[in-house]
């Protein structure tokens, strides 16, 4: 993995050795396997030119700022997704605020203030259904016709289809997780989709039970399912750990908020307010209620053990996941 990746948070502090470069340009919400083909795209383009590689993505993501009664569920934070791009070999990303008043500038003036004078780009790489400027003015064929007037290539990428002929898309993804299909959403993102948070302390009754866990919050639109599930737990210090995860309200006790409890294989440790990303290989069940306390250290027995089968027989779906779940860095 890159270790030189720069997040950078408003276009307009580029550093000028960054200038020059080949733009990829999008939300890439999931960075799945058709916002990869873009990237990959943008990646060749770089190494033909020997420019730096750039992704030029928003945040927040822009629907939410137009509805926001109706904000969309964010499959990558902004943290997670620069972790791809690092992977996929960028230089940069730049993660412009995304406001009504960006917004509001015109489709000609987006590519004279962004691409040629902040950027200076010399290629820009968009997928088939990119729009820019105010009303979303901006086409990839306005796009390739003002690259033709002012100098600069521009690479549209058409969508990508699955292996059953269907377009892979965000909104896919989404709808697999809320169903508990993380085999079908990994699939479409080609890796195994990660959560992230803070290690904090909760009521220890995992503790209790011979079962302690690592505890985080995930995010309040978080679409991924109640459930069981098998995962890779790693640490601040790049180390992997295997695991089973719980997401839900702990019917059995407490029936509370939804909380991200982790129990770590063979581990034991102090893990409180660390960093820890998540990737989830595998759902084994869902959200049960027990009758009794010994009925529910069963079933954990029970999950424990086909967690480490999964995992003991898990292989890279990619080169991507294979770094990012299978590969131990500092």
């Amino acid at each position: 993995m890159s270790a030189g990746l720069t997040r950078i948070g408003d276009i307009a502090d580029l550093p000028a050795e960054l200038k020059g470069c080949v733009v990829a340009i999008g939300n890439f919400d999931g960075v799945h396997r058709g916002h990869q083909a873009v990237l990959g795209r943008a990646k060749d383009e770089a190494a033909r030119l020997g420019v730096p590689l750039v992704c030029l993505t928003f945040e927040p993501h822009p629907r939410t700022v137009f509805k926001p009664d109706q904000p969309v569920a964010r499959l990558t934070a902004a943290p997670l997704k620069a972790r791809i791009l690092s992977v996929l070999g960028f230089d940069a990303v730049v993660e412009q605020a995304f406001t009504r008043e960006f917004a509001a500038q015109s489709a000609e003036s987006f590519i004279r203030n962004i691409l040629l004078e902040q950027l200076a780009a010399r290629h820009v790489v968009v997928g088939y259904d990119f729009q820019y400027g105010a009303r979303r003015a901006g086409t990839p064929a306005t796009l390739i016709q003002a690259g033709h007037e002012l100098g600069f290539g521009v690479t549209v990428v058409d969508e990508f289809d699955d292996e059953g002929g269907a377009v892979v898309s965000s909104s896919r993804v989404r709808v697999d997780l809320a169903a508990g299909d993380i085999a079908g959403a990994n699939s479409l993102l080609g890796y195994r989709w990660m959560v992230s948070g803070t290690v904090e302390h909760g009521r220890k009754l995992g503790r209790s039970l011979g079962y302690p866990t690592a505890n985080m919050q995930l995010a309040d639109d978080c679409l991924l399912a109640h459930g069981i599930y098998a995962v890779r737990f790693r640490r601040a210090d790049g180390s992997l750990h295997g695991g089973v995860a719980s997401f839900g309200r702990r019917p059995t006790f407490d029936d509370g908020a939804p909380v991200f409890e982790t129990f770590l294989l063979d581990f034991s440790g102090d893990l409180y307010g660390e960093e820890a990303v998540i990737s989830i290989f595998a759902y084994l069940r869902g959200e049960l209620k027990f009758d009794n306390v010994d009925a529910l250290i069963r079933q954990m027995d029970a999950d424990t053990e086909v967690a480490r089968q999964i995992l003991a027989r898990a292989e890279p779906l990619s080169e991507i996941d294979r770094h990012l779940a299978f590969v131990t860095n500092a």
